[in-house]
């Protein structure tokens, strides 16, 4: 499992998402990553589906990050 914060992202992007993200600068994927890190905090939707599988409230909140909420 990968332990900076980029990386744990990249991880937990779709692969094309990661592909995309993977191609901008260091400093915007570190902005992303941070982004992703708060809305795993304060998103208490993905409260829930953490419990159930964090890998999968991690995939959630990656694509939100990126795509925006649905």
């Amino acid at each position: 499992m990968p332990t900076d914060d980029v990386a744990r992202f990249l991880h937990a992007l779709s692969p094309a998402h990661r592909e995309e993200v993977r191609h901008q600068p260091r400093e915007r994927q570190e902005k992303l990553a941070a982004a992703w890190e708060k809305e795993l905090r304060e998103d208490t939707a993905l409260d829930t589906l953490s419990e159930l599988s964090p890998a999968a409230a991690e995939s959630e909140a990656a694509r939100r990050v990126i795509e925006g909420p649905s």
